[in-house]
């Protein structure tokens, strides 16, 4: 399986939809918010992110929708542990992952994904 280069970045907003992770909530008052940004040729099919405590990829926070090439979507990582370091992992429609490891989701705002 290859891998696509990773960088951060922000770009206009192309199309966006809410996603929203586990109902508990970390009261430290941070902002897990962060933008996912497809700039790639291919569509996103499946986006994890886990706190890097976790044994396990968590589910899939897109669910049944597909972030299109050049789309965004803003996804809350507040998983209720009061994490900042998550691992991020993107599959695409052509088979290719990219993992993106210790992501600081309280200091980051976006991450941007490109072949």
């Amino acid at each position: 399986m290859k891998m696509k280069f990773v960088g951060l970045g922000v770009v206009a907003l192309s199309a966006l939809f809410l996603a929203s992770g586990a109902e508990a909530q970390c009261r430290d008052g941070k902002n897990r918010r962060i933008k996912i940004i497809n700039d790639t040729t291919f569509s996103m099919r499946e986006l994890y992110g886990s706190n890097v405590g976790a044994d396990s990829w968590q589910e899939d926070v897109l669910g049944r929708k597909v972030l299109g090439p050049g789309q965004t979507v803003t996804v809350n990582f507040d998983d209720g542990t009061c994490y900042c370091s998550f691992d991020l992992k993107a599959v695409f429609s052509d088979d290719t992952s990219t993992i993106r490891r210790s992501f600081n989701v309280c200091s980051e705002t976006a991450w941007r994904i490109h072949e």
